[in-house]
């Protein structure tokens, strides 16, 4: 369950809707449970037909001009139907002074009264934007982030298998970091996920003997970036002799995450093994992959017409006739 509440949404986006606070300041904690917003429309007549009063609600111009022709009382009882128990917050746009009765129901009620500087169509579209943001599932992954070629990679395994060192052997190649250690991943829109550092030491490395490493200050603000979508995972590991690792790569692995299959691989880490010289080659086939060229796949498909065409010659021409030791030097006529 995401706990998202009023005083979160001032806090961090305050600046970019335009918001103040108008009234019901000790109800700043109420909880928003629906990450949409709705504009009343046909609600202050009445008619409250597919009225759904747990989204945040804005008053526009439109409604507040509404509102002003109707007597007190007419007034008071059309703002009592819409504003619920479980009603997040009232918004008004375009720096509207509200209506006396609306500031008596939300302080009666401890709801908070919101005000914005944004018409209510545009602060429609952001808070929707916004609220899809903060109520995007999300989980915590302990690793290194990483964009290679473009490809957003996860690398984890174990503490001391040469997460950070090979992150920062791709950046000094030229490549990027996203994080490392703590990392987020978000679910965007259902359709991929999002990773992104967390605090100050989202650009920050850890490499043991030397201690933190600031990528920027170091390589400059073009090697780091602060989001990027999780495109595969490579897990490090220490080589096992007793263990048989894929060599062909004709089968494919993925990781389960928030819903989403992420391709995945699992890459035995040993002395002399150039570890991010590898790392590159796997960005590079997935970006193929993607382009719908499978190197393994098509050296099987060839593999196998080879095989069928010796078989297919066999059963035309018979087995070729080996020759005997002595007719090594001297053939058969």
């Amino acid at each position: 369950m995401i706990s998202f509440s009023i005083d979160d949404l001032l806090a961090r986006h305050s600046s970019s809707l335009g918001l103040k606070v108008l009234a019901g300041q000790a109800s700043l904690g109420r909880m928003i449970s629906n990450p949409q917003a709705q504009m009343s429309g046909l609600s202050l007549t009445g008619f409250m037909e597919n009225y759904i009063s747990n989204r945040l609600l804005i008053l526009g111009a439109s409604e507040i001009s509404y509102l002003e022709e109707l007597p007190s009382a007419v007034r008071k009882e059309r703002l009592n139907m819409i504003l619920r128990s479980d009603t997040p917050t009232v918004i008004i746009a375009r720096s509207l002074p509200p209506p006396p009765e609306l500031v008596e129901l939300c302080t009666e009620r401890g709801l908070p009264l919101l005000q914005t500087t944004l018409p209510a169509m545009v602060l429609l579209g952001r808070l929707s934007f916004v609220l899809t943001e903060e109520f995007a599932p999300s989980i915590s992954f302990q690793g290194t982030f990483v964009e290679v070629f473009g490809v957003g990679i996860l690398l984890y395994g174990d503490d001391g298998i040469g997460k950070s060192e090979a992150a920062l052997g791709l950046v000094d190649r030229g490549h990027r970091l996203v994080a490392d250690e703590s990392i987020v991943i978000r679910l965007k829109h259902r359709t991929h996920l999002e990773g992104t550092g967390i605090g100050n030491t989202r650009h920050m490395l850890e490499i043991r003997g030397i201690g933190m490493v600031d990528v920027t200050l170091l390589y400059g603000a073009v090697c780091v970036r602060d989001t990027k979508s999780v495109d595969m995972m490579i897990k490090l590991e220490n080589w096992d002799n007793n263990k048989i690792y894929d060599r062909l790569g004709m089968t494919e692995q993925s990781s389960h995450i928030l819903g989403l299959d992420i391709p995945s691989y699992v890459l035995p880490v040993k002395p002399g093994r150039d570890v991010v010289l590898l790392i590159e080659t796997l960005a590079r086939n997935h970006r193929l992959k993607r382009m719908g060229i499978h190197s393994a796949k098509e050296f099987g498909t060839r593999l196998t017409d080879a095989i069928q065409k010796k078989q297919q010659q066999l059963v035309e021409h018979g087995p070729v006739e080996e020759y005997k030791e002595e007719n090594l030097l001297f053939p058969p006529d």
